[in-house]
């Protein structure tokens, strides 16, 4: 079974029984928000703390 499918229904499982649509969508979206911040620091795509002092 795809990987991603997997992981939606683990998520979905920890969820209280009474969630809402809009619980279940939050959920994902900051699953997916999360892991594209994990990738791009990976990649060293980040911005220092100083830097982003220094833009401020």
């Amino acid at each position: 079974m795809n990987i991603a499918k997997e992981e939606a229904k683990k998520l979905i499982d920890k969820l209280p029984d009474q969630a809402s649509w809009d619980d279940i969508m939050y959920e994902f979206y900051v699953r997916k928000k999360l892991e594209v911040a994990l990738k791009a620091a990976e990649e060293g795509r980040v911005v220092s703390h100083e830097e982003v002092k220094k833009r401020s």
